[in-house]
């Protein structure tokens, strides 16, 4: 029997991303989404170079051929610039809980990219897989609403959360998608650490292009000296930039990527405890059923 490294891997990546997007959306809230992303990144940057180092006696990853680099950085700046920035944001807007559902779209997304991109394969389970990941997703932000409307109650279809909020959250996934079909194009057997901090480099540059151009120097310098955010960008940093993103790269690596995909997306459910013991929000038996059927449409996808 082989060993399971690459599935142990993805739910290892599933545990370490609910820790980090509720230690994000936390900071996010104290001091804006911009400034977390650049901080974290930062943060990563110098973990994988001391890591990498003692790993391989490279502190940059020079031995990538030049194709390496290429995809990995378009994979850093679509994945972590874009996508990040606009998933961030959706934190401070609608919380790490509903983005995190939202962000279950990804591995579809990933697919259907690839499909156009790649030119893989799009079976009539995989449609059905996204149909039914995109129903449990509806059933949590969508609800009925009754106005009264020409002396009549009519009922309509509306969101219990900021379309702002959805919106960004779906702009997280599908930059997530894309970067994961550039970070698997540009990879292949090359190490998974030396390949993220090509991707944290790569999107901490992109970073600080953003912030020159935007001039919010004074916002990184206030979150600096803010211990409290500081201490949970720290910790959202080695759990995702870090730990979260290198382990999902092995999972890929080490088993089929739809597995890894199915596994990794589990974060909706893993996150609904923390979310009532330890923020103690408010989660209703329909929220805990559309987590489920979203994970489950994702099960289904890579069938």
């Amino acid at each position: 029997m082989r060993p399971y490294w690459g599935e142990i891997a993805a739910l290892l990546t599933a545990f370490f991303w609910t820790v980090t997007s509720l230690s994000f959306e936390s900071a996010g809230k104290r001091v804006g989404s911009l400034s977390v992303n650049l901080i974290r990144l930062v943060f990563a940057f110098l973990i994988y170079g001391v890591v990498n180092y003692i790993r391989r006696g490279l502190f940059f990853p020079v031995d990538a051929t030049p194709q390496a680099w290429m995809w990995l950085a378009l994979s850093g700046l679509v994945g972590f610039v874009i996508g990040d920035l606009l998933l961030f944001q959706a934190y401070v807007v609608i919380g790490a809980r509903i983005s995190m559902l939202i962000m279950a779209l990804a591995p579809p997304v990933t697919a259907f990219v690839s499909w156009l991109m790649l030119g893989e394969t799009m079976s009539l389970m995989k449609w059905v897989g996204m149909v039914v990941t995109l129903s449990g997703i509806a059933i949590v932000i969508l609800k009925r609403e009754k106005k009264e409307l020409d002396s009549q109650a009519r009922a309509r279809i509306t969101t219990g959360y900021p379309i702002k909020g959805i919106l960004l959250a779906f702009g997280g996934a599908i930059g997530q998608g894309v970067g994961l079909v550039f970070s698997k194009k540009g990879m292949g057997d090359y190490d998974a650490f030396a390949a993220s901090h090509i991707r944290v480099m790569t999107g901490m540059l992109g970073f600080f292009v953003l912030f020159l151009i935007l001039k919010h120097y004074k916002r990184v310098w206030e979150a600096l000296h803010n211990v409290p955010a500081m201490k949970r960008i720290a910790l959202g940093s080695v759990f995702g930039p870090f730990l979260g993103v290198s382990f999902s790269l092995l999972a890929i690596q080490h088993t089929q990527a739809g597995i890894a995909a199915t596994l990794m997306s589990i974060v909706p459910v893993l996150i609904i405890p923390p979310a009532l013991f330890l923020f103690h929000e408010k989660v209703n038996w329909k929220e805990i059923v559309g987590a489920l059927i979203t994970v489950g449409g994702v099960a289904v996808f890579f069938l």
